[in-house]
């Protein structure tokens, strides 16, 4: 990006915060291994053949990564590479590190790859302001067991919502569901939020108004926008309302999978 224009970068900040799939993408390995050897097959195509970790004794397969194009080739025969890692030069899918990598290599990743592009333009952005859309990429679990809620499988919803239900749960003596981390786009993630009347001001204002009637919602105006929409005040500061100050505490009494009470699994 180096001695471009601060605004041809933009389309790349986009793509990460929405989590789309780069349109340069790099070729990563799908498994632990070691690479064999690397064939060209003509100045359009490599193909990179990686054995994978021998299990239990039993050699492991060949698994062929073709490159196309004139792409600069990041690894030799010989080197052992392991799942996510980049045999080719080119962007990484954030979804696919989150994948193979787990969330802290992935919040770094898009991190680094925002801070890169301001950088090259000599424009300083504080960490902690990318931390808050990243924070909210990582807001949502994806149900993969019910337990003895009335949580549906594949549900998508917020992580402190699904803490807190399964915190009443717990205490009953049931079983707990469980989930597994998700990586949103802000505009998804905005959209799956629990109330309605944030997502209403943001896009598709009468699918949200429509979804949220017919389903008997309810908004607990726990957010910024849900309480300066009714102008009520916002929930910082000394306004913080008992309730979600403990909750906050609670959720900053850990990191990772205990962030979300021990229920939501790392997608790694």
């Amino acid at each position: 990006m180096a001695g471009e224009d601060i605004t041809s970068g933009l389309p790349r900040v986009d793509e990460l915060f929405e989590s789309r799939a780069p349109k340069w993408k790099a070729v990563v390995s799908k498994t632990d291994g070691r690479v064999e050897k690397i064939e060209r097959a003509n100045s359009n195509l490599s193909v990179v053949h990686v054995r994978k970790k021998s299990i239990g004794g039993k050699r492991g397969k060949v698994v062929e990564y073709p490159i196309l194009g004139a792409r600069e080739i990041l690894v030799k025969a010989g080197d052992e590479v392991k799942a996510g890692d980049p045999f080719s030069e080119g962007n990484l899918d954030p979804r696919e590190i989150l994948k193979h990598k787990g969330k802290e290599e992935t919040y770094r990743y898009i991190l680094r790859e925002v801070q890169k592009i301001y950088l090259s333009e000599g424009v300083t952005v504080h960490d902690k302001h990318i931390d808050i859309i990243i924070k909210q990429m990582f807001s949502r679990a994806r149900v993969v067991d019910s337990g003895d809620t009335d949580f549906v499988k594949g549900e998508i919803m917020d992580k402190s919502s699904f803490k807190e239900i399964n915190k009443q749960v717990r205490n009953n003596g049931k079983e707990p569901a469980k989930g597994e981390e998700l990586l949103l786009g802000i505009t998804r993630s905005a959209l799956s939020a629990d109330g309605f009347l944030a997502p209403a001001s943001f896009q598709e204002t009468a699918r949200v108004l429509i979804r949220a009637a017919s389903e008997g919602r309810v908004d607990h105006l726990r957010g910024l926008k849900e309480n300066v929409i009714i102008g009520r005040l916002v929930p910082v500061g000394t306004a913080v309302r008992g309730d979600v100050g403990a909750e906050e505490e609670e959720e900053g009494s850990g990191s990772g999978e205990e962030d979300a009470g021990g229920e939501v699994e790392s997608s790694r």
